[in-house]
């Protein structure tokens, strides 16, 4: 499976050795949106490409970059997609999973545009040691996962026909429109839980343990 790591200029959710070792156990490349090549510096880790207009990132980060060889991608400060898109547009067709990594925290704005990002990119988690975030429009199933602390937020207009099972709290064939709060701080109760929805989008939030 092919993987990224994108570094976002929000905050890094959790100790450094939690996204040292995601990183070394599930290698990937390492790309950075700006000001999240600072995240990366703080851990060490030397990308394969920064992007962005380049006005988040220290200057000693930026020399330290140069240094190694790292690619840099500028674009004006006056553009059509954020940092993050400008990233995402030209890597998400090269790998199966992309994770995100300090997209949430920081500037409310910021965090809701990434967390929206998720709509656009199917393959895009975000992902830190307190939470795991992704979408769901299909059949979804967990497995070995009991004791797990899980939410479902309606991301489309409106879901139909979900149903959960497994789950402490499970729901059959239910509809539920954009802004209704029915499936929040639910839990995993046995080793295979299913979620089954008939259409509409949902955004998952793992409670990372």
């Amino acid at each position: 499976m092919r993987i990224a790591y994108l570094f976002l200029n929000g905050e890094l959710r959790g100790s450094k050795k939690f996204y040292l070792n995601l990183i070394e156990n599930q290698k990937g490349d390492i790309y950075c949106a700006d000001g999240g090549a600072n995240i990366c510096y703080k851990l060490n880790l030397v990308p394969k490409e920064i992007y962005g207009d380049l006005d988040s990132i220290k200057d000693e980060v930026k020399e330290f970059y140069q240094e190694k060889n790292v690619k840099f991608i500028k674009f004006q400060v006056e553009k059509d997609y954020t940092d993050s898109e400008l990233v995402l547009n030209e890597i998400q067709n090269k790998y199966d999973v992309i994770y995100c990594i300090a997209g949430l925290g920081g500037s409310i704005d910021h965090e809701l545009t990434n967390i929206n990002l998720l709509d656009k990119y199917s393959n895009l988690f975000f992902i830190s040691q307190r939470e795991k975030i992704f979408k769901i429009d299909d059949n979804y199933k967990f497995n070995n996962m009991v004791g797990t602390k899980i939410s479902f937020v309606v991301f489309s207009d409106e879901i139909k026909g979900l149903t959960l099972q497994g789950f402490k709290y499970n729901i059959k064939n239910l509809d539920i429109k954009k802004g209704e709060a029915r499936c929040i701080s639910n839990i995993i109760t046995e080793s295979e839980a299913i979620l089954s929805i008939k259409s509409g989008s949902l955004l998952c939030v793992i409670k990372q343990n």
